[in-house]
């Protein structure tokens, strides 16, 4: 696998030049071009796929095993067979277990990871696929932005706010890439496995880049994430949990759910609703 780092810059040039080529999707009713966040329903595990308001297509994550392949060929369409970007957030099973699958079907022309690795057969399957597939290979840094194209609202852009560090020697789930996606006033938080520590870390750093709508809850809702003065800094409206149904974790913890409910954020599970749907006009979102 190439060892290669991107700035910033280049990132949002690779990205912007790539997203006239996928369709727009539209808010039917008005005719304006959205943003589309979708938690796939996965099981244990973790999928985002995302499409900016030009198409630009980004999937954080492919949880354990080959059904994220059903979960996008209903959000992408059948016949589509390209995605601008995945980023895996952290060497974890559940959440790269799905991804070679991905890299196999899909052309893929951008991959986001970090240097922290795993010894495991689905780790190595995920490295052998991403050599394979030939894609530019970053490695994120906290300050990386990455355009993916216009829209009415201005520029989608999806920041790394986590790591700032080579992470090769931190726990798994300490390495987890956090994520800012922004479209107009409308933004998301998603924050991989990162536990408590590293979530009041980033609070530590600023609060105004960590403001947002949505907030992908941390660890499928495990107590070990979703700590009080990181929530609170994120203020989101909605909470998106990403579980499976009867998990033997217990995920979400009791914990979680009602520090949530104190705060009277929204909370959904994919655990009881299935995949969960986001959009965003750049001004206001919806879920459902």
């Amino acid at each position: 696998m190439a060892s290669l780092r991107i700035p910033f810059f280049a990132a949002l040039i690779s990205l912007a030049c790539l997203s006239f080529v996928a369709s727009a999707s539209f808010d039917e009713e008005r005719g304006v071009p959205l943003l589309h966040v979708d938690f796939l329903d996965v099981g244990q595990g973790d999928a985002t796929f995302i499409e900016s308001p030009s198409g630009t297509q980004v999937l954080i994550d492919g949880g354990r095993d080959g059904s994220v392949l059903r979960d996008l060929s209903s959000v992408m369409g059948f016949f589509d067979r390209d995605i601008d970007m995945v980023v895996a957030t952290h060497p974890d099973l559940d959440h790269i277990g799905g991804l070679a699958g991905v890299l196999d079907r899909y052309r893929v022309r951008t991959i986001v990871l970090t240097e922290n690795v795993k010894s495991t057969p689905e780790f190595e399957e995920f490295l052998r696929a991403v050599r394979d597939e030939g894609a530019t290979v970053v490695y994120a840094r906290r300050g990386d932005v990455f355009d993916l194209g216009a829209g009415p609202a201005g520029t989608t852009t999806l920041s790394v706010l986590f790591p700032d560090r080579d992470p090769s020697g931190l726990e798994s789930n300490a390495s987890s890439i956090v994520t800012e996606l922004r479209y107009g006033t409308t933004g998301y938080v998603m924050t991989g496995d990162s536990p408590r520590e590293i979530e009041e870390y980033l609070v530590s750093l600023g609060t105004s880049t960590l403001r947002s709508d949505v907030l992908k809850v941390g660890h499928h809702g495990s107590r070990t994430s979703s700590s009080p003065i990181f929530l609170d800094a994120v203020h989101p409206t909605y909470a998106i949990i990403s579980a499976g149904k009867n998990n033997s974790y217990g995920h979400p913890h009791k914990e979680v759910v009602d520090l949530l409910d104190a705060r009277g954020i929204t909370r959904k599970n994919t655990a009881d609703v299935g995949s969960i749907f986001s959009s965003s006009d750049g001004v206001a979102v919806s879920v459902r």
